[in-house]
């Protein structure tokens, strides 16, 4: 994996990073490569609280926080950026408003890279709604000087629209790193994470391709 001068991971929710591309982070993170995740929400909403329950929705976004402190600590991100917004509302947000934001988050931190979601082909709206904005903000600079945009995508119907994805991370040897980051998540992903760590141990030819090969599309600009 070749080495950027930095990366920007920017998604809505905790716990996004740990799905699709805690492998990759964790990769970047090994070979030196600075990162700043900016995570808009503290995923207050989210409909699991623990099993048995731990939380509830009053506690819940205090519990979430740490969960996300925890998972990027697991991932050795040492710059997290929450940025306030609430959760299940990105879609509603005004667009100039989060464009803004991302347009001064890549003049701060100056990316070669930028990890978000393909808009669209995320299925969630607070998702499609981010990626909108990542998109739009990259999309406003000259072209000579635009960050390379890795996007994530896991619609259906993704592939037959916008082909086979164009990067794809074997993250096998940081597996463990990406469980744990999973684990991380206790609220959220607790019987998940156990599931995902016995089908791994078991070599599970499905588990091992759907979590340990992380695939991005390269957003291109018309």
């Amino acid at each position: 994996m070749e080495k950027e001068r930095q990366l920007l991971v920017i998604f809505p929710h905790p716990d996004d990073e740990a799905f699709g591309v805690s492998g990759t982070i964790a990769l970047h993170v090994q070979n030196g490569t600075p990162v700043t995740y900016a995570c808009l929400t503290l995923g207050e909403m989210g409909r699991n609280m623990g099993n048995p329950p731990f939380a509830t929705r009053e506690s819940l976004p205090k519990i979430r926080k740490t969960e996300l402190q925890n998972a990027a600590n697991v991932l050795g991100i040492s710059d997290l950026r929450m940025m306030g917004f609430r959760d299940k509302t990105i879609e509603f947000e005004d667009e100039n408003k989060l464009i803004e934001m991302v347009s001064a988050l890549i003049k701060e931190v100056n990316p070669s890279l930028i990890i978000s979601f393909y808009p669209g082909y995320s299925v969630h709206p607070d998702h499609d709604a981010t990626g909108a904005a990542v998109v739009a903000a990259v999309g406003m600079l000259p072209e000579n000087q635009r960050p390379k945009l890795h996007c994530v995508a896991f619609s259906k119907n993704c592939e037959a629209e916008i082909g086979e994805p164009d990067i794809v991370n074997n993250v096998t040897t940081v597996a463990e790193i990406k469980v744990n980051a999973i684990k991380a998540h206790l609220s959220q992903t607790q019987l998940m994470a156990a599931d995902m760590l016995d089908k791994l141990n078991e070599n599970d030819p499905e588990i091992i391709t759907r979590w340990l090969y992380e695939r991005f599309w390269a957003y291109r600009f018309e």
